[in-house]
């Protein structure tokens, strides 16, 4: 499955490495990235992929609840497939 993974939130050390630890833990493989620091906040946006048999959206979405709540961020996972419906005009 693919997905699309968004990060905001205020900047401090450590997000890109507790979310990409994460998702490693989760056998995620990251595709594609883009990351940015406006003023003072931290923007991230990744696309990833991974093994449906081993994990489904829901349980990648709970591992995910953990870095939000440690590193004080929103993380936004929505399936690949819904993103670019939802952004067809």
């Amino acid at each position: 499955m693919k997905i699309i993974l968004t990060v905001t939130g205020i900047d401090h050390e450590g997000i890109i490495a507790a979310v990409t630890a994460t998702l490693a833990e989760r056998k995620v493989n990251v595709l594609d990235v883009s990351q940015t620091i406006m003023g003072e906040y931290f923007t991230m946006i990744m696309h990833c992929s991974f093994d449906e048999e081993q994990q489904n959206l829901i349980d990648l979405q709970e591992a995910m609840v953990g870095v939000e709540h440690e590193q004080k961020v929103q993380i936004r996972i929505q399936a690949e497939s819904i993103f670019k419906a939802m952004h067809t005009i």
